[in-house]
């Protein structure tokens, strides 16, 4: 069975909501829609204080070519157009709607009816791209990056092939598995709208053994679609990175920086993201509600709810049986590369996969001892790294020999701090290490 050669380790697992169904979650009183949900420019709000909106109303506009338009989830009145606390703790513009009725625009599809690629002969490859750029459809994964860019690939980079990200390797985390087990051909439509979109004729559906029921279940839908392959994988965490899956899936490595993953023929979807472009090209339906997983040891009701985006936190784990006494941490994604939450009063955005509720008792860092030069951090390491001596320069704000180490290849993926047997902050150090390096990166280009 296929994994990538390089490093990895294998936290719990915990998938404590994986047998529990999607189930929608109830609208909120009030919705708040932050005009920062995607990676580029923000959107710019084209609503104001007074004005009334549908489910599916253009809210913000996008900003630039790599940004995304954001639309209304809910319907009622526009409440104000103004900063907002959003999940990274800061203050940032976002469109507050108060909540009246569920009326939707007329023009999107809410039927049930499976609507198949043969049934729309007159799409084209542009109009995927446009009607996906149209729908403010961002990668679901967790990065946000705004899909129609990556359908769009620079020029002379060719794509060879679609890989579908279905590994869902963070523990607790199981969004992405039950819509597999409850969408499966819409899914499979999504991946051949991608694959038309960017003129390939062979695509994959990477999916972890952990879930040998969607194993099952795509390979036995992908059979009628036989430019369409499941592969499964062995289960070794960040195998859900993109660099990672593409190794696993077709045996190619993505060079480091500034290369793309399109220099090795792939482009990877998220599963969630083929399930946004299947209703956004086939239902006229943009991107307003997402599934989330709300899960922890400690949770009454461990759940994946169909969730309008701009729910307050607060409200999705009441309605998992409220937060539990002995809530330690709560964080936004999972438990690997999500991050801790300030308030739950903040809003779920298009990048909200998971809510994870952490007790005390495992919430706590232990206290970080010295570093034993044991090496662990670098063999677990799948960018081949050496997490030590870069979380090292970084504490010593030496940002040079930062980027001579090649600290932009970090994916951030928490393996290094996970295995280190000192406990030692080294993910903490280097994100703010990758994050300066590529300021300076950044402001050298331009000058």
């Amino acid at each position: 069975m296929k994994t990538f050669k390089l490093g990895g380790v294998h936290p719990e697992e915990n998938k404590l909501s994986a047998a529990s169904p999607i189930r929608g979650a109830a609208l909120p009183k009030q919705a708040v829609f932050s005009m920062f949900q995607h990676i580029g420019a923000p959107a710019n709000p084209v609503v104001k204080k007074g004005d009334t909106v549908k489910v599916g109303t253009l809210l913000g506009e996008a900003g630039g070519f790599v940004s995304a338009p954001v639309f209304s989830s809910v319907s009622g009145t526009v409440n104000k157009v103004d900063v907002a606390l959003d999940a990274s703790g800061l203050r940032r513009m976002a469109v507050t709607v108060d909540v009246e009725g569920d009326e939707w625009e007329d023009s999107i599809d809410r039927s049930k009816d499976l609507v198949k690629l043969n049934d729309r002969p007159e799409l084209d490859g542009k109009a995927i791209v446009d009607k996906v750029k149209a729908a403010g459809i961002v990668g679901m994964g967790g990065a946000t990056f705004p899909t129609h860019v990556k359908l769009c690939p620079p020029p002379g980079k060719v794509a060879e092939c679609v890989i579908v990200n279905a590994v869902e390797c963070e523990p607790y985390l199981t969004a992405d598995h039950r819509l597999m087990l409850e969408h499966p051909e819409e899914v499979l439509v999504g991946l051949q709208l991608v694959m038309k979109a960017v003129g390939v004729n062979k695509g994959y559906i990477g999916i972890e053994n952990n879930k040998p029921d969607a194993i099952k279940l795509m390979t036995e839908h992908a059979a009628k679609y036989p430019e369409i392959e499941v592969v499964p994988l062995k289960v070794k965490y960040p195998q859900g990175g993109e660099k990672q899956l593409i190794d696993a899936v077709i045996g190619r490595q993505v060079p480091a920086p500034p290369a793309l993953p399109i220099d090795t023929g792939a482009i990877v979807q998220n599963v969630g993201t083929c399930f946004a472009i299947y209703e956004a090209v086939m239902k006229n339906k943009p991107l307003i509600d997402r599934i989330i997983t709300v899960t922890g040891k400690s949770v009454k009701q461990p759940s994946n709810l169909l969730a309008r985006l701009g729910t307050p936190f607060q409200q999705l784990i009441d309605e998992c049986g409220g937060l539990p006494e002995d809530t330690g941490k709560i964080i936004g994604g999972g438990p690997m590369m999500g991050k801790a939450l300030l308030s739950l009063e903040v809003p779920m955005t298009k990048g909200s996969s998971g809510l994870l509720i952490m007790p005390e008792s495992e919430a706590r860092r232990a206290e970080a001892q010295p570093c034993i030069r044991c090496a662990k951090c670098v063999g677990a390491c799948p960018m081949g790294l050496e997490p030590y001596l870069l979380a090292r320069m970084s504490e010593q704000f030496d940002w040079e020999a930062a980027e001579q180490n090649d600290i932009p290849s970090c994916i951030e993926c928490g393996s290094c701090q996970f295995t280190c047997p000192s406990h030692r902050p080294l993910l903490d150090r280097i994100r703010v290490g990758k994050a300066t390096v590529m300021g300076i990166i950044r402001s050298r280009s331009q000058k």
